[in-house]
């Protein structure tokens, strides 16, 4: 894989609890190294950029043919990228935990296995991770020390951060994930990952 381009940069926000924020997850690498780009990770907690900006969950939506609609669309773009995928039973789920790890671990050694077992076990695997067994077996399959996640995850330290990057995000003009930022401008939805290898090919 080619070394990344300091001078191109792709912020990804995103929240576990997003079916499409696993979409773009996975679609991301060839993305990074047909363009150069770094990646920049941006944990943030979906709930609290609804609430922020009046925004709902697609799950939520009480128009029953749209709900259906956007699970169809889903499905199609499973099929074009080959990705392995399963709706989850448990959805939505409260994310607040798996999100507080993410922040906890970004920047450090664990950030990546973390957010690749979380990501399959809620969008490959159908796992419920609001389930304390169903998690801690997801943590130690992964390689993580089960004891220092719960500990993070209850660091006041590591509650502030994600607050404060959640509010962070909204400032931004965020209001869903997974969202993305090239050069100060916004992109929404892994469906637009066209129009992020465009900017960043302009940048």
């Amino acid at each position: 894989m080619a070394e990344p381009d300091a001078d191109k940069t792709l912020e990804f926000f995103f929240d576990f609890g997003s079916p499409n924020a696993y979409f773009a997850y996975v679609r991301l690498p060839e993305l990074l190294e047909r363009t150069g780009a770094r990646l920049v990770w941006r944990p943030i907690l979906l709930g609290g950029v609804f609430k922020a900006t009046n925004n709902v969950s697609p799950a939520l939506i009480e128009c029953a043919p749209k709900r259906e609609y956007l699970w169809r669309d889903m499905q199609r773009f499973v099929d074009r990228y080959d990705i392995d995928f399963q709706p989850n039973d448990a959805f939505p789920i409260n994310t607040l935990p798996l999100m507080r790890g993410a922040m906890a671990y970004l920047g450090t050694p664990n950030f990546e296995p973390y957010v690749s077992a979380v990501f399959r076990a809620l969008w490959a695997d159908n796992r419920n991770l609001g389930d304390s067994h169903e998690l801690k077996l997801t943590l130690t399959e992964a390689g993580l020390d089960v004891a220092n996640f719960q500990a993070q995850v209850e660091d006041d330290t590591i509650k502030q951060a994600l607050n404060d990057a959640t509010a962070a995000a909204v400032s931004l003009g965020i209001f869903g994930a997974p969202s993305f930022i090239v050069n100060g401008e916004l992109f929404f939805g892994q469906d637009r990952l066209d129009f992020v290898e465009r900017a960043l090919a302009d940048s």
